[in-house]
């Protein structure tokens, strides 16, 4: 058994008290952020950045803000997609211990394993001063942590006594990870941190729509495969690799990139569970299946998915279908700036009950920049207790599938919220369900 360096009185003293939920976030720029407002990142002569410096200084002056707002002093940052966010970092290194420490002052630094130096170097704006490896014997060791490695260097720093910001529910970062940093750095005060990055992403700029629109056109040209491809008798194995290879060749001259999540496509009473994904038996003609896919290029995904019958659809599912398309109608029509996440869920839980239907599942959530295991951004619920304000710039799943006793559907969009008006769709693929003899 792996070996905690937490001597338990040590941890009991040190865990008590030291974990506090962060005010709330806000995005204005406090005005002792001025110098670091005033430099833009420097990027290394051969790194390919997705965005501009100017972007990156902007998204890091925002974080700095809501940090302020949190009475955080350091923040470590685990989720990948806001390492990217705040960095440009991207690689396949999230199964290692990694992060990002943001100050008020300096450029963020990189931490990781040392051998994902070198993607660092290739992915990101920072300097080398700012890129910090450890050594591959921490790497799944019994006798030691990475985060040691890392207390070591905050206190080295100055940083052991500071209130370091962490994220705490997140896939990324341990209990192990947490108990560790708690034991190595005594003096400090641990904040949970969680989501308050992921807040500041929720409203996208115009280049990250740019890539989300190209994700759009992916997501097209995958379901225009699994309408063509789809018959009796065609194994889920062979529909998944012709589906996969349009997703990473891409549309309109853009590739794609792997995605948060895999597709998924429960067949038949399958389809009553959301999240199955496939096997290698033929799909069976009077059957029903939904394809739940995202397009993704430079890991912004557009999530959609459809139905399709083999075969006439029985009445319940007629019903149901008629009834998510016009619950999808009214939900867009309500996701408007200025509204809330809750009014898009009312209004499509009004036409539900009318049908006489009702989901116990929230209708969406925020999508954009992500890692796997998730392509949500882990922030606002479109549910009807969430009051969170819709602004320009939001980008979501809106996802009202039903889940029946035997059977299921699912016909969702991933909507823009613009500055005026209703909500816009950013793919275009015909909703109805498919029927293929």
């Amino acid at each position: 058994m792996a070996r905690l360096r937490v001597r338990s009185k040590r941890w009991l003293s040190t865990l008590r008290g030291r974990c506090r939920r962060p005010r709330s976030c806000v995005r204005a720029i406090r005005s002792n952020h001025a110098a670091s407002e005033t430099r833009s990142p420097s990027v290394p002569d051969d790194a390919t950045l997705p965005f501009t410096t100017a972007e990156y200084a902007d998204r890091l002056n925002r974080t700095r803000a809501a940090m302020e707002a949190a009475g955080i002093e350091a923040l470590l940052v685990t989720d990948p997609s806001n390492m990217a966010w705040l960095t440009g970092y991207d690689g396949w290194s999230f199964y290692v211990h990694q992060g990002v420490v943001v100050t008020p002052a300096e450029p963020p630094f990189w931490w990781g394993r040392r051998m994902d130096l070198a993607g660092a170097r290739r992915t990101t704006y920072l300097a080398e001063p700012q890129l910090l490896g450890y050594p591959d014997d921490y790497v799944q060791a019994r006798d030691r942590h990475p985060v040691e490695h890392l207390a070591d260097w905050l206190r080295g720093r100055g940083w052991g006594a500071k209130r370091l910001g962490l994220e705490l529910d997140n896939y990324y970062f341990s209990a192990a990870a947490y108990l560790n940093l708690v034991a190595e750095l005594p003096d400090a005060r641990m904040v949970d941190a969680t989501g308050l990055v992921n807040r500041q992403r929720t409203v996208k700029s115009a280049q990250e729509l740019v890539y989300m629109r190209r994700a759009a056109r992916i997501v097209e040209a995958m379901h225009d495969v699994i309408r063509e491809r789809v018959a009796p008798g065609v194994r889920k194995s062979d529909l998944v690799a012709d589906i996969y290879h349009q997703a990473i060749s891409g549309a309109d001259g853009h590739g794609g990139d792997y995605p948060a999540i895999v597709p998924m496509l429960p067949t038949g009473k399958d389809a009553a569970a959301p999240h199955l994904t496939w096997d290698d038996t033929p799909l069976a003609a009077g059957a029903g299946t939904f394809f739940e896919i995202a397009g993704c290029h430079r890991r912004y995904h557009v999530p959609l998915c459809r139905t399709v019958h083999l075969g006439p659809p029985p009445r319940a599912m007629r019903d149901a279908e008629a009834a998510l398309l016009e619950g999808l109608e009214a939900g867009i029509e309500a996701a408007r700036a200025g509204n809330r996440a809750a009014d898009v869920a009312n209004a499509l839980g009004d036409v539900l009950a009318r049908a006489g239907l009702g989901r116990a599942a929230r209708a969406g959530y925020p999508v954009g920049l992500s890692y796997p295991p998730d392509w949500g951004e882990r922030t606002i619920s479109l549910r009807p207790s969430d009051d969170s304000v819709l602004e320009p710039g939001m980008t979501f799943h809106f996802m009202p599938g039903l889940w029946m006793d035997d059977w299921g559907i699912e016909i969702t969009e991933t909507i823009l919220i613009e500055e005026h008006g209703p909500a816009s769709c950013l793919a275009q693929v015909p909703r109805p369900i498919v029927v293929k003899p």
